[in-house]
C-alpha cells in the first residue's frame, strides 16, 4: 500500500471513530447530568477520567501486547479518545463555578481532574504492563 493511501486510511478511521467518541460522549452527559445543588459536572469528570484511563491502558497494550497497525491505533487514540475527552468542556465547567461563586466544587473538580486523571493514566500504563508480563510469563513446567 503507498503512503498516500495509508494516510487517507488514518484520516478515514480518525473520522471514523471520532464520530463514535463523540456520541459516546453526548450519551453520557445526557445520562449524568451535573449533580444538583452544587453543579458539579460529574459527566465530564467522568468522561475525562475514563479516557485517560483508556488512552494510556490502549497505548500500553497496542505497543507490547496486542500490537495493531498504526491507522487504527491512530483511530482509536486520536478519533475515539480525542473526541470523547474534553478538556476545553473542563476548563469552562471550572471558570464557570468559580463565576457563580463555587469556589470550593470548582477546586474540588479541578484537584479531582489532574490528580485522578494522572492516577487512572498510570493505572493504564500499570495495568497495560501486567497484561503484557503475564503474556511473556513462563508457564509452569518449562
Amino acid at each position: 500500500m503507498n503512503k498516500k493511501s495509508l494516510v487517507w486510511k488514518q484520516y478515514l478511521a480518525i473520522a471514523a471513530f471520532a464520530v463514535l467518541g463523540a456520541l459516546a460522549r453526548q450519551e453520557l452527559e445526557i445520562i449524568l447530568p451535573p449533580l444538583s445543588g452544587t453543579g458539579f459536572p460529574i459527566a465530564t469528570l467522568l468522561i475525562n477520567l475514563s479516557g485517560a484511563f483508556f488512552l494510556a491502558w490502549f497505548y500500553t497494550v497496542t505497543t507490547s501486547f496486542i500490537p495493531i497497525v498504526q491507522w487504527l491505533r491512530t483511530g482509536v487514540g486520536t478519533g475515539f479518545v480525542g473526541s470523547y475527552t474534553t478538556f476545553s468542556t473542563f476548563m469552562v465547567e471550572s471558570q464557570a463555578l468559580l463565576a457563580h461563586g463555587a469556589i470550593v466544587v470548582a477546586a474540588v473538580y479541578i484537584v479531582i481532574s489532574f490528580v485522578g486523571g494522572f492516577a487512572v493514566a498510570w493505572f493504564g500504563v500499570y495495568l497495560g504492563n501486567v497484561l503484557n508480563h503475564k503474556k511473556h510469563a513462563p508457564i509452569d513446567g518449562e
